[in-house]
């Protein structure tokens, strides 16, 4: 960590300088476009999946493939970067990130999107932890809270967002647009962070002390979870045999990964800052605020697809007011931060969050964009208020040395709780909707007055608009009946998805008060 800590702001500085303000804000486009680019393609799926003649069920591969990279490469970046150099590292993978991104306008079948994807996703990931690394080792103390403000920009409306540009961009212009929206951004970030970022010696002779047997388990027991928790429901989880083995692959690989990083001397991991008290309890807080990010982006659209039918334009319209708001919002939780206590902020911003949830327990099939209206607006103002507290309460008391240790955890650990999120909400969206659909059948049977009053008036309608064959608009009245209630059930089921998120989130508002106060301008180094 030699090389970055030596890059770190004097903590008796009152204040960073101009330069090493625009390396911070370059940092932090990059941060914004990776996770831009974990949802991008979620409004716009169906497209893309027309656009290179794969399935449905293959065409999540689009989004896991990108999350795999990122997720395997945040917990090497602060080892690489130490090796080629901060300034080196971060500079070829701003470059890398938007050719593959371009890339990947060009890909015409599955496997080709696949690996471009994750490439990109391999490139972006090292964008969000250095991105996080820069605000704890070149801001003071005093102005980590605005560092940190402008990285939950990043972390909260990106992801919000995301579905909003790719929905407009397909929409409108097709679906390969979506992925020339790097292009720009990329540049500038590019060229700010090689006039400002300080030159550093490449260190190759730490490859031979790297911990390349934390690395191999880790990149194998991460790809195979994912994989897993992507394709497990659509498999039937543990009754597939792939399923099954690329589980037992995970758990062997990544037990063997965290015996590996508790016993080398360099490992490349630092599991054992988890044992510090308000790092472990902001983990736990990041990994469960993940998931409700993550699934609440995941579950919505889904909703708005299967339910409503809306295109990937109108999905990403609602979606926006999760957004929007947050760019007004965030910026004064600095502000909070030096009146009030982090704990209570965070406290306050996860609970308002969770209320948001439960406003969505009660869907019905009247309830589309309008009337998501207030709820996202609630949720916004929560998530406003969720990760700059948490984030300066999880650095507090950790070294300038360890900076990029505990960023690469951190960020690993929320997104991995992003993943788990999605693949559990979507198990419980499909489980919870079987369960409705046989409560609901079970009382809508032919032994009821009103269900053969209901059957005749759907049958009369049909015989009424040129179905001749009484027992043919009986038949297309019945299965009329049973769309209405398998949709009935999937609403239900969307509800207790929201639920769930409702319930974790609560758990973590609660899990935020046991964490030590930290001192005032608390970041890293902080104590």
């Amino acid at each position: 960590m030699s090389t970055i800590a030596a890059t770190a702001v004097p903590q008796s500085s009152a204040k960073a300088s101009t330069r090493e303000w625009i390396a911070v804000l370059a940092g932090m486009i990059g941060a914004f476009m990776a996770i831009l680019n974990i949802q991008i393609t979620n409004a716009s799926l169906l497209d893309i999946e027309g656009g290179i003649g794969t399935g449905v069920d293959n065409g999540a591969w689009i989004s896991t493939s990108y999350l795999i990279g990122e997720i395997v490469v945040i917990p090497l970046t602060a080892f690489f970067s130490n090796v080629f150099s901060f300034r080196r590292y971060i500079l070829v993978n701003s470059i890398l990130f938007p050719l593959f991104s371009i890339a990947c306008a060009f890909a015409h079948d599955l496997g080709t999107m696949i690996v471009l994807r994750g490439l990109q996703g391999f490139a972006g990931g090292v964008l969000i932890p250095m991105a996080f690394t820069m605000i704890l080792t070149k801001l003071p103390k005093s102005q980590q809270p605005t560092g940190l403000a402008l990285f939950a920009l990043s972390v909260t409306v990106a992801p919000a967002i995301g579905p909003t540009i790719g929905g407009y961009l397909t929409e409108n212009y097709g679906w390969q647009t979506i992925f020339f929206i790097n292009a720009l951004p990329s540049a500038i970030m590019a060229i700010a962070l090689a006039l400002t970022l300080e030159k550093g010696p490449m260190r190759l002779g730490l490859l031979k002390e790297g911990d390349w047997a934390g690395i191999a388990t880790m990149a194998i027991g991460l790809s195979a979870l994912q994989t897993v928790l992507e394709e497990g429901n659509k498999d039937d989880w543990f009754s597939s045999p792939f399923i099954l083995k690329l589980s037992a692959i995970a758990v062997i690989s990544l037990s063997a990964f965290i015996w590996i990083e508790l016993t080398v001397k360099n490992p490349l991991v630092k599991l054992r800052l988890l044992t510090q008290r308000n790092f472990g309890i902001g983990v736990l807080v990041n990994v469960l605020v993940g998931f409700a990010l993550f699934g609440s982006v995941y579950i919505l659209p889904q909703y708005l697809g299967q339910v409503q039918r809306y295109n990937a334009e109108q999905i990403g319209n609602v979606l926006a007011w999760t957004g929007l708001p947050q760019l007004i919002l965030i910026p004064l939780v600095p502000m909070m931060m030096k009146r009030f206590d982090v704990r209570y902020i965070g406290f306050l911003g996860i609970a308002i969050f969770a209320i948001s949830c439960f406003m969505n327990v009660t869907l019905s099939a009247d309830t589309a964009g309008d009337q998501f209206w207030i709820p996202n607006i609630v949720r916004a103002i929560g998530q406003a208020m969720v990760i700059t507290p948490i984030t300066a309460i999880t650095t507090a008391g950790i070294a300038a040395a360890d900076a990029a240790a505990a960023s690469g955890l951190t960020n690993m650990l929320r997104n991995l709780g992003g993943a788990v999120g999605t693949a559990t909400l979507g198990t419980v969206l499909t489980k919870r909707e079987q369960f409705h659909s046989n409560i609901i059948g079970q009382s809508v049977t032919l032994s009821r007055d009103e269900v053969r009053e209901r059957l005749t008036q759907v049958t009369n309608y049909f015989v009424s608009h040129g179905v001749s064959d009484h027992a043919l608009a009986t038949q297309k009245a019945t299965v009329a009946l049973g769309n209405i209630i398998k949709r009935q059930a999937l609403i239900m089921g969307f509800s207790d998805t929201f639920a769930v998120i409702g319930i974790l989130l609560a758990t973590a508002a609660v899990a935020v008060l046991f964490a030590r106060k930290p001192a005032p301008g608390g970041g890293a180094g902080a104590h």
